[in-house]
């Protein structure tokens, strides 16, 4: 098992330790006033026409996967249920909404707030954690018209980002490969504090391994990785600036200047490198021994703080000189072989003569961060060292040392260093992630179905606006090949499909799009998650959510997940629903008079 797999096991170990504690967190962000005001004037305007008894049904669905794809992850379910759990307008709430609503409302409407809860809601949802599609209504709302309406932003915001988190992070889990290790280090480039949580919270849901963010590891038991940044190299200018030196052995004790130890690794590295130490920075060396005198069991250093500016200010030496005798073609082809060359002069040969001062002393140093350049080729180079290093000393665990890289990586670039066959065993990726750089937002919306048991269609030019009428079931529908075929919505009042038997799935607006389908196994996807003031179900645990995930992907063709130009799942409706929608669709649709 590699280092960062031990560490990885380890924290995970004491993750599962503390689950309990973290599952009372609540955000108290997240509270009735969260919303938008339209919904509470429309709440007013409900309780004076005398709607307070009237009953509701919304779907909160969203209509196009996100990032070109054809898969979404559905996540956010255990706030929601949390929000459910604690609504309630606080006296100060009650004492702001009668200044920031207009004059002229009664005061027993703002009583009546002051005393509603969410217990006569019901909520039906598919579980947090599986693939969802378009037009399948992740939650079902159904109660008093005037709470399931005052309920709608909030919910929204807590299902949209985090489904669109958690799908962006399992799409990069995807293109990584299950074998490589990724943290998610977007916090400083997130959205604000709550973003950033978020961030970490459902980046580790979609299938990332831990992050750099301390609050959601204490938050939600997620794996917490770090190494350094380029200000501790820098921090340091000589060997003459360290003020402790002595390292004692892990099993023995004894101590030994681990400087020297490095200094004397280096000057042998230089020959089996056919590296100069004269072109390492000594200030770099320095910082290094006193990071791994701080950290002997996790030692992982980043490796590019003096090679960058190497190359810049080889480069602006040498430009002008080479720019006279070839073309400007040859001037770059030329200085990216050279800059390649030059990177392994400095980081790379204090970190090794470094590592090999603290295997003198009984400890195995993690790796490197690799944080610029072309990060394939550096990362073959790195490889290549440690098994050099490896062999030359007769150390196997050398070989095999953690090379993480960072830099904006997003999608395109794992896909790409893949094809170049990089050597990375870990991927820090921030920005791209944790904004959704791709498709910032999912869309989600949230449509009244259904009032006082009659069915509600809101039509629209745009045939995909157009919502599906009443209270729907939905069931997964399963091919021989063992995976999902198609996700069918039926009338809640209509028979389950059944295993063997024949079933016709029809588009739900055009006519000639139909099959039949024979099930060999049928998934119901609702469950009642909350019902008479109280959860209805046992939550699962992040990492249980976070298997989940990975579970449902498995059921999905692989058409259906590659990167370019998956393959459409079909969503599809009963020959039941589909006359019911089209029938209240001409009920409901204005007739036109020619003259």
């Amino acid at each position: 098992m590699s280092s960062l797999n031990r560490e990885l096991s380890e924290d995970s170990a004491f993750a599962a330790g503390r689950n309990s504690w973290n599952r009372h967190y609540h955000n108290s962000v997240v509270q009735p006033l969260l919303t938008d005001l339209y919904q509470i004037t429309m709440a007013y305007a409900y309780w004076k026409s005398g709607k307070i008894d009237d009953h509701a049904v919304f779907d909160l669905f969203f209509r196009t996967n996100p990032f070109q794809g054809e898969f979404t992850i559905f996540a956010g379910l255990e706030e929601c249920l949390k929000f459910l759990d604690s609504f309630h307008y606080s006296e100060t709430d009650i004492e702001y909404l009668k200044h920031a609503l207009p004059q002229g409302i009664e005061d027993e409407f703002f009583e009546y707030l002051s005393q509603l809860t969410a217990k006569d809601v019901t909520l039906y949802a598919i579980e947090e954690g599986s693939v969802a599609f378009p037009r399948v209504p992740l939650i079902k709302v159904a109660g008093p018209l005037i709470i399931v309406q005052l309920l709608e932003t909030t919910l929204l915001t807590l299902v949209n980002y985090a489904s669109l988190m958690a799908t962006n992070a399992a799409r990069y889990r995807m293109v990584a490969g299950k074998h490589i290790h990724l943290l998610e280090f977007g916090l400083r480039r997130a959205q604000g504090p709550d973003g950033g949580l978020s961030a970490s919270k459902y980046s580790y849901i979609g299938g990332f391994d831990g992050t750099s963010n301390v609050l959601a590891g204490k938050l939600f038991n997620i794996p917490v990785k770090g190494t350094h940044a380029h200000a501790y190299i820098t921090s340091f200018t000589g060997i003459d600036e360290l003020k402790t030196r002595v390292l004692q052995h892990k099993e023995d004790g004894t101590t030994r200047d681990l400087l020297e130890l490095a200094m004397e690794h280096r000057a042998a590295l230089a020959s089996v490198l056919d590296v100069s130490t004269d072109e390492s920075s000594e200030g770099e060396l320095a910082a290094m021994v006193s990071f791994a005198i701080a950290f002997p069991d996790g030692f992982m250093a980043l490796v590019d703080t003096y090679d960058v500016k190497s190359r810049t200010c080889w480069l602006e030496r040498h430009l002008a000189e080479i720019s006279r005798i070839v073309s400007h073609i040859e001037v770059l082809s030329y200085y990216d072989l050279t800059s390649h060359h030059h990177l392994s002069r400095s980081g790379l040969l204090n970190f090794c003569a470094v590592a090999l001062a603290l295997n003198d002393q009984g400890y195995r140093a993690i790796g490197i961060r690799i944080d610029s350049g072309d990060l394939a080729y550096l990362s073959c180079l790195a490889r290549e060292t440690f098994e050099r290093i490896a062999e030359r000393f007769k150390l196997p665990w050398f070989s095999k040392l953690t090379i993480v890289a960072s830099n904006d990586i997003n999608e395109d670039t794992i896909l790409s260093l893949n094809e170049q066959g990089h050597k990375i065993d870990c991927f820090g990726i921030g920005t791209h992630l944790v904004t959704c750089q791709r498709q910032p937002a999912l869309g989600c919306v949230y449509k009244m179905v259904e009032i006082n048991n009659q069915p509600r269609i809101k039509l629209s030019q745009d045939v995909g606006k157009v919502t599906m009428p009443g209270s729907k079931n939905v069931f997964r529908l399963y091919g021989a090949d063992g995976h999902a075929l198609i996700d069918l919505l039926q009338r809640v009042d209509e028979n389950p499909p059944e295993v063997g038997q024949k079933v016709l799935c029809r588009h739900p607006f055009q006519e000639s799009k139909r099959a039949y389908v024979i099930p060999t196994q049928v998934e119901p996807l609702y469950r009642v998650y909350w019902t008479e003031g109280r959860v209805a179900q046992v939550l699962p645990s992040l990492e249980e959510v976070r298997e989940r995930v990975q579970a449902s992907l498995r059921t999905l063709r692989q058409d259906h997940k590659r990167t370019l130009n998956p393959t459409p799942y079909k969503v599809a409706v009963s020959d039941n629903l589909y006359n019911f929608i089209h029938e209240l669709w001409l009920q409901n649709a204005p007739i036109g008079e020619l003259s």
